[in-house]
């Protein structure tokens, strides 16, 4: 049985990035598993249609983490990536405005302006009124009615699968926020106002999909890392590990970026397991389309119910010399390609897209985690964590871990 210090499950950037980061410590005595043949997790891309697309769906580096990024272009160097200043849309009334909704209003059409001004402000968080626990509440009480029922509630319905009333409102804090007031001034001077979303400006590839620093990152320690091993079995009393193929693997600490419900975990306690099964995600398929998108945005929110997909991500607006887009649906929507056009072009299925934010998720994920630090195993980025992060997040993350280790 392979006896290692560190043992980490996983080899998306994580996973990956620990790894480069403890060896850089000079610390070789530790072995990475990886599912897939080939490592990036998420973040894998694929050559489609002659250029490469992101099969994880639409994933950028954000310039405001500069050490981050610094770490990045250690493997792809920093005149091999474009910067882009963010262009993401939404399809709305017949339209195409900027995001987030709220600062955009004045490019709607002129009749409908006032019936948002006038909603927005009556929303609760205008009014006094207590702030709700619901996730639906929430979002009127902080939008109004109107940008609730033409945007946010339909575009979340979609995305993650009709689970509404079971989100809370905790993680709603990192949305843009833009008050009444400066709505209403960005409508008077036809300018968006209010803070800046994420990836305001990011980063992305020339030549290459974003998988190509994983790939390289992978490469510089291929000897630690075993591709083909999907880890089937966790026993956290005796720290070990099992893999599909019947390997075992003992190490001193475990750490995990794979998700929680994705293995058999041995010698928990009832609570553990409960609060495992408890904790939810979605499936998001990606669809490949060699036309032009029609649209010079980066990528596009699209809440019209009647459309299967959220969200268009725009490879020929953001991949050099490439051509097309492809489409995110989750999964319990994909049905609707079946019978059209859509049906022969390529596609993707990713089993474990976005953790989804249930009210008792933070009690489930503490539970979870301090039991299983008793062990030396501990949860690392989006699944180890189960917490909606975008790849840069985790990547400094990991960064921070290696420190700690």
């Amino acid at each position: 049985m392979p006896e290692t210090k560190y043992l980490i499950l996983g080899a998306g950037p994580a996973g990956l990035t620990l790894g480069r980061c403890l060896k850089d410590r000079g610390i070789t005595d530790f072995i990475i598993l990886e599912k897939e043949n080939e490592a990036g997790g998420l973040c894998r891309s694929e050559e489609v249609d002659g250029k490469p697309l992101d099969i994880g769906g639409g994933h950028f580096l954000d310039v405001r983490r500069p050490k981050v990024c610094e770490f990045m272009f250690r493997f792809l160097p920093e005149d091999e990536w474009n910067v882009f200043d963010r262009d993401s849309r939404i399809r709305v009334h017949g339209c195409e405005i900027s995001h987030p909704f709220e600062a955009s209003i004045w490019q709607l059409p002129t009749e409908i302006q006032k019936k948002y001004l006038d909603s927005i402000k009556a929303a609760g968080c205008n009014t006094g009124a207590p702030k709700p626990v619901m996730f639906t509440d929430w979002i009127r009480w902080k939008l109004g009615d109107e940008i609730a029922e033409n945007y946010m509630l339909p575009y979340n319905r979609k995305m993650f699968s009709d689970t509404l009333d079971e989100l809370g409102t905790y993680w709603l804090e990192k949305l843009p926020n833009v008050s009444f007031e400066e709505t209403l001034r960005s409508c008077e001077e036809h300018k968006s106002l209010g803070t800046q979303p994420g990836h305001a400006r990011f980063y992305y590839p020339k030549e290459y999909g974003y998988g190509e620093p994983f790939v390289r990152m992978a490469e510089s320690m291929k000897e630690n890392i075993v591709y083909g091993a999907a880890v089937s079995k966790l026993s956290l009393k005796e720290r070990t590990v099992i893999d599909i193929n019947g390997e075992k693997y003992s190490a001193e600490t475990i750490v995990t970026t794979i998700p929680w419900d994705s293995m058999e975990i041995i010698g928990a306690t009832d609570e553990f397991s409960e609060s495992v099964t408890k904790l939810k995600h979605t499936a998001v398929e990606i669809r490949y389309v060699s036309e032009d998108p029609g649209s010079k945005a980066h990528w596009i929110y699209v809440p019209d119910p009647e459309i299967a997909y959220h969200r268009i991500l725009s490879r020929c607006n953001f991949c050099s010399d490439s051509k097309g887009y492809w489409v995110e649906t989750v999964s319990t929507r994909t049905g609707a390609y079946d019978s059209t056009e859509w049906k022969n072009n390529f596609r993707y299925l990713n089993a474990y897209a976005y953790p989804l934010n249930t009210i008792d998720k933070r009690e489930c994920m503490k539970l979870i985690s301090d039991e299983a630090a008793e062990y030396g195993v501990i949860g690392l980025g989006r699944w180890g964590e189960h917490e909606h992060y975008n790849s840069d997040v985790v990547i400094e993350k990991a960064m921070v871990l290696s420190e700690r280790l």
